[in-house]
């Protein structure tokens, strides 16, 4: 009876207090009250008849998330008394934001007076969403799925519209979804990993929801899971080389004659060492069994090695100087260069193979870095000619003698966007002396870019140009973000000393200028006109013309075809045959892939009087198909029916096929057939087979790592036997013996998954420590030991106790209506500190987590959304968990008793008169 009254003052002592006489004046603030909290208003209520009155008092709310914990009162006041009732409520974390009225409806006892006091109060808008993992699996096989589940919360007052996201898994719900206040959902994102994985791994898994009302608003929770390879490739003691050889059988029709037979490659590149300091790149092609052609490999030998500071290489290449003295020169010799950090030293020596005039050539250089983008080359090159002339040698008198070339280069950046570069070379022959410049300029400013070149070779300068200059120019302007202006100039060089192994191209001086619209994201206009003039090096010339030009391209994409639209309009002088004429061509270009094959179509069609007739009509069409047909085989078709004359200096296909399949791993094959001319040609079609088998090796170059060898010992902790046990470590396997030994021998260091064959043990068998253990084998003798025992289990159940005190006030019984499970159920998390297990339980329904493995193991319980209301008597157990015990334990929701809060509102103290 004591403890009774001790309760009723508790909670009755505040109402008590302000329900005394007052002569204070109470100025309510209208703030915004948060959801989820009990709070209070205040009424005055006065007896302004000079008689004692008794009245009785109700409580109303707008809303059924708000409530009075006190719904009726009585109180008497005595002649001319005001007092001040305060009405505590309480408001529910889903009460959403806005105005809600309180009314105080208070009757006069033993008569028919009534009035009603109302008061309005504002609740805040509150939003709160969390995302937090629920269950995911340690680990899984590799093919199987990883699914992982997540519980999504909206703990706010304020109704959420989510765009659910993961970058890297399937969502197996709807990506959208609304969710009410005080929800939950549980989301499950599933994965498919690959069955081919050759190593273990881990994979993350992610799972964001997004506002779609505020979309830079996002919730994200993770997921780690280890992937155990079921077809692991072992970690190699060597490291190795990948080197590819192939076989090839060439057939060819050349002008009629047929040729045919074999030629063997190999190629290989990469680091000779693990830390892939050391590069190292070597070809080797046996000599081509028809003429030459640029679609068939040529004879070729050379190695070259690549360290941090040097360079070696031996056999054929290109090579260099510098641009105005030995621009590109293949030959047969070798070249090294040393760095150190700002300074470099270096040279080659060559044979030219395709150049009969040069015998040999020396050249040396060193090269200063001054800073990042600024460098300084000085350098010499030593030409000797044939001594004995033939019938390949050329006339020229520039190699009749040897030749001295010492060069001077650099390159600088003068601004952070401009930077410049230059040479200057001087050359003297036993009977001339000459000298050459050229100047190059880059800009990129943020509205303007573009770039200038000049070159200029004395008549007697001996090196890669001579008596010849040259300008090339061009300059792109923006003033719109869609709008491009750009002109560009190119003037050829006339005289240079290009390799006899290519054609040179026809001589070209180009002026253009034009502008560029870009109407949409994918597609663009381009309007531009200008001059240009081309003229055959070949005697007797096939075309010598210059031409006035205005040209309309239109690019576009739509859906999936691109589409390019051209038309050009132009005044062509014929000075080949001395006439003039206009020039109009027609093209058009579609591209589109489906089925996983790209296609590609080209038209064109001109009326021209660039070359031998006026009003000559050409017609020039063609696609070009490839197909990937599997990720072990592609296949491509190409076709044009000819070609412009410009293009002479080229190998130009007419037709080619492709064929390339996987045969098996590190095994190929490829098949090509074609028709082309060939360079200079403008009629005869050749004919080219070719059947190729390539096997591409990785070589071992150093040995990286010593075999190793796993033992140890599984101890019996209870179950029936430790022998005869199966184990499992990557491509290994292993039998227990009788007292439970076990060793893997010959095993490459590296990082594994040990696994237990389950069919090999008790059902209810399970080790004692996590498995699969992760362990890291290193260069000698690894010993693991563990114990095996038998399975735990926890059985529970979540109750809910009415079994309260009955004298307790009306509120503490309140229930709210319709009750969900989703507000009946709460979250049970089993841990041992390296395991944890989760679920969602739903109160009055019994609950269990099974094969646990011995040990200490907590419990805990989670609201999960629980009317506050409500609580948990007792949220975490500890206990100890023994082999086969079935651990049973009971948690207990209550009403929770409610303790009367205020509202913090300021207070004005004052005096009134009361009139008596």
């Amino acid at each position: 009876m004591i403890r009774k009254w001790i309760l009723y003052i508790i909670l009755l002592f505040p109402t008590l207090i302000f329900s005394q006489q007052q002569s204070h004046e109470i100025v309510i603030k209208k703030d915004s009250l948060r959801p989820g909290a009990p709070t209070s208003v205040s009424f005055k209520i006065e007896n302004t008849s000079s008689g004692s009155k008794t009245y009785l008092l109700e409580v109303e709310t707008s809303s059924s998330f708000i409530s009075s914990i006190l719904t009726k009162d009585e109180i008497t006041l005595s002649a001319f008394e005001t007092r001040i009732h305060i009405v505590p409520l309480r408001v529910a974390a889903e009460t959403s934001a806005g105005n809600y009225e309180i009314s105080l409806h208070i009757s006069e006892k033993d008569s028919e007076n009534k009035i009603t006091e109302k008061t309005e109060i504002i609740i805040a808008e509150r939003r709160n969403l969390s995302i937090s993992l629920l269950e995911s699996p340690e680990y899984v096989k590799a093919g199987q799925v990883i699914k992982a589940s997540f519980i999504l919360k909206n703990t706010g007052n304020t109704k959420e519209y989510l765009a659910m996201e993961s970058s890297n898994s399937l969502i197996s719900q709807v990506n959208t979804l609304i969710l009410p206040p005080g929800a939950n959902k549980v989301i499950t994102v599933i994965k498919n990993t690959d069955p081919n994985l050759g190593k273990n791994d881990y994979q993350n898994l992610n799972l964001t929801a997004r506002s779609t009302v505020h979309p830079d608003q996002a919730v994200t929770a993770y997921s780690s899971v280890k992937i155990i390879s079921t077809k692991p490739v072992e970690e190699d003691i060597y490291y190795r080389l990948p080197v590819s050889a192939s076989l090839s059988f060439i057939g060819n029709r050349n002008r009629g004659v047929y040729q045919d037979g074999f030629q063997g490659e190999i190629y290989g590149k990469g680091s000779v060492t693990n830390k892939n300091t050391s590069q190292i790149e070597f070809h080797a092609a046996t000599k081509n069994p028809i003429e030459f052609n640029a679609f068939t490999p040529y004879e070729e030998y050379f190695i070259n090695y690549k360290d941090a500071n040097l360079f070696v290489h031996l056999g054929d290449k290109t090579y260099s100087a510098s641009y105005l003295t030995e621009f590109a020169r293949y030959g047969r010799g070798a070249e090294v260069r040393y760095d150190l950090k700002k300074f470099s030293i270096g040279g080659f020596y060559n044979r030219p193979r395709f150049f009969r005039d040069i015998k040999e050539e020396f050249n040396i250089y060193s090269k200063l870095k001054i800073k990042r983008e600024s460098e300084i080359t000085v350098g010499y090159l030593y030409k000797t000619p044939l001594s004995e002339k033939n019938i390949y040698t050329s006339a020229n008198t520039l190699f009749n003698s040897n030749t001295h070339l010492p060069y001077v280069a650099g390159k600088f950046q003068l601004l952070k966007n401009l930077d410049a570069s230059g040479e200057i070379t001087y050359s003297k022959t036993d009977e001339t002396q000459g000298i050459a410049y050229m100047l190059q300029t880059h800009a990129n400013f943020n509205k303007v870019s573009g770039s200038l070149m000049y070159l200029k070779a004395s008549p007697e300068f001996a090196g890669y140009f001579s008596n010849t200059s040259t300008f090339n120019g061009n300059i792109q302007y923006k003033p719109l973000k869609k709008v491009t202006l750009f002109a560009n100039f190119i003037e050829d060089a006339k005289n240079y000393q290009r390799d006899t192994l290519l054609l040179a191209a026809p001589y070209r001086r180009y002026l253009q200028y034009g502008a560029q619209y870009n109407y949409i994201k994918t597609g663009f206009i381009m309007v531009n006109s200008g001059y240009q003039k081309y003229q055959d090096r070949l005697m007797p010339r096939q075309f010598d013309y210059d031409e006035k030009f205005f040209r309309v391209s239109v690019n576009q994409k739509i859906g999936e075809f691109n589409i390019n639209l051209e038309g050009q309009f132009g005044n062509t002088n014929n000075f080949l045959t001395g006439f003039s004429g206009n020039s109009t061509f027609y093209t058009a270009n579609i591209g589109f892939e489906k089925f996983r094959t790209s296609f590609n179509l080209f038209g064109s069609y001109a009326i021209t009087s660039r070359y031998q007739l006026q009003n000559q009509k050409q017609t020039y069409i063609g696609a070009r198909v490839i197909s990937r047909l599997s990720d072990k085989t592609n296949f491509s078709l190409f076709y044009q029916n000819n070609y412009m004359p410009e293009d002479y200096f080229r190998d130009r296909n007419l037709f080619e096929a492709l064929f390339h399949h996987q045969l098996f791993r590190n095994h190929e094959i490829d098949l090509s057939g074609r028709y082309n001319f060939q360079r200079g040609d403008l009629s005869n079609k050749d004919f080219i087979v070719s059947l190729r088998y390539t096997l591409r090796m990785n070589v071992p170059v150093q040995k990286i790592a010593e075999y190793t060898t796993l033992s140890g010992n599984i101890s019996n902790l209870g179950v029936k036997k430790v022998d005869g046990i199966r184990l499992i470590m990557g491509n290994h396997i292993t039998i227990t013996d009788r007292a439970g030994n076990y060793v893997f021998k010959n095993v490459p260091p590296g990082d594994y998954f040990l696994e237990i064959d389950k069919s090999t043990t008790q059902l209810n068998d399970i080790p004692y420590s996590n498995f699969p253990a992760t362990l890291h084998l290193i260069h000698k003798e690894n010993i693991y030991n563990f114990g095996l025992t038998t399975a735990a289990n926890i059985q529970g159940s979540i109750l809910f106790n009415e079994n309260e005190e009955k004298g307790q006030y009306v509120f503490a019984h309140y229930q709210p209506k319709n009750e969900s499970k989703k507000n009946n159920s709460v979250i049970v998390e089993a841990t041992n500190g390296e395991q944890t297990y989760r679920k969602i339980c739903i109160i009055g329904e019994p609950f269990d987590f099974t094969y646990l493995r011995p040990g200490n193991w907590t419990v805990k319980v989670y609201r999960n959304g629980l009317d506050k209301r409500y609580k948990i008597s007792t949220d975490q157990l500890q206990f100890v968990l023994k082999p086969s015990e079935t651990k049973n334990i009971v948690f207990t929701i209550v009403k929770q008793q409610t303790e009367i809060k205020y509202q913090q509102e300021g207070i004005k103290v004052g005096y009134n008169e009361i009139k008596k």
